[in-house]
């Protein structure tokens, strides 16, 4: 790409965010009002703590799929990982906040990253959103990958 832009030229800010402890009906509204599909979560001092995205909100709707077990001298044993698993997603589906179904610790990218940078970070961990974050963890941004893609149609 052309002179190599850095991430502040593709990035949405000020960033829309959520509270962890915010309801999650609330979050799932104001995704819905502000017809995008990832907010990040941060705390009273504005350091991101989550990403919360459709996804999540969907994932705790979703019918649980019961563990596998096998009969091991007669008893039911489920297979290794398995219940770690259902804990989680029932974990997720109880959870009434943001903070109980977000992802927690989400990657990040600075500010002056390049949009190479950016554009590698997401398509190797497959992201869709990746906040913007500055040296001290503050937000001050977030890019989808749509915003990526209406760069490059842009400037090419």
């Amino acid at each position: 790409m052309a002179d190599d832009p850095a991430v502040r030229e593709v990035m949405t800010a000020p960033v829309a965010t959520l509270r962890p402890d915010q309801p999650v009906t609330e979050a799932a509204d104001e995704l819905a009002d502000r017809k995008i599909a990832a907010m990040p979560v941060v705390d009273g001092s504005g350091k991101l703590v989550g990403l919360l995205r459709d996804d999540d909100l969907v994932a705790s709707e979703a019918r649980v799929h019961a563990p596998t077990f096998f009969n091991f001298l007669g008893l039911g044993v489920p297979f290794p990982g398995e219940m770690a698993h259902l804990e989680k997603e029932l974990k997720k589906i109880a959870g009434a906040t943001v903070g109980d179904v977000m992802q927690s610790d989400p990657p990040t990218i600075g500010a002056d990253a390049s949009l190479e940078d950016l554009a590698t970070l997401m398509y190797d961990k497959k992201l869709s959103h990746v906040p913007v974050v500055d040296v001290t963890g503050d937000l001050v941004g977030i890019v989808a990958r749509g915003d990526v893609v209406r760069f490059i149609a842009r400037t090419t």
